[in-house]
């Protein structure tokens, strides 16, 4: 198994969202990793039931949840990991070369100069 995605950032205790894809090729999507009273642990994806409450929706034996757990730590303590890419991605992303960035960029900042910055008063309540 290992990470085939993560996002990080800092949402109250969540630290990061990642999916996890197992050597059978099943991508299970919607795992966290939450800083708890002891450290950071993996919370397993979950839904809201009728009585409001969150319930777990994947469930796995001790053995994997602790390897899963240190695979998503490795993977979030690596500054230079990045996600790779799949062959499906390769085939779909065109050939840019490196100035094509630059005058995209530039359609962006003059396309932007006549928006007018958002104010209290655009709130409709």
């Amino acid at each position: 198994m290992k990470i085939d995605r993560m996002n990080k950032g800092e949402w109250g205790k969540l630290r990061a969202f990642f999916d996890l894809r197992t050597n059978e090729g099943i991508v299970i999507k919607g795992f966290k990793l939450v800083e708890g009273v002891n450290g950071l642990f993996v919370g397993m994806p979950s839904q809201k039931g009728k009585d409001e409450e969150f319930f777990d929706t994947v469930f796995m034996e001790r053995d994997v949840r602790d390897k899963l757990n240190d695979l998503a730590m490795d993977e979030y303590n690596n500054p230079s990991s990045s996600p790779e890419s799949t062959d499906s991605e390769t085939a779909s992303t065109p050939n840019v070369s490196s100035d094509e960035p630059a005058k995209i960029d530039e359609m962006t900042t003059t396309a932007d100069e006549g928006v007018q910055p958002f104010d209290d008063n655009d709130v409709p309540f």
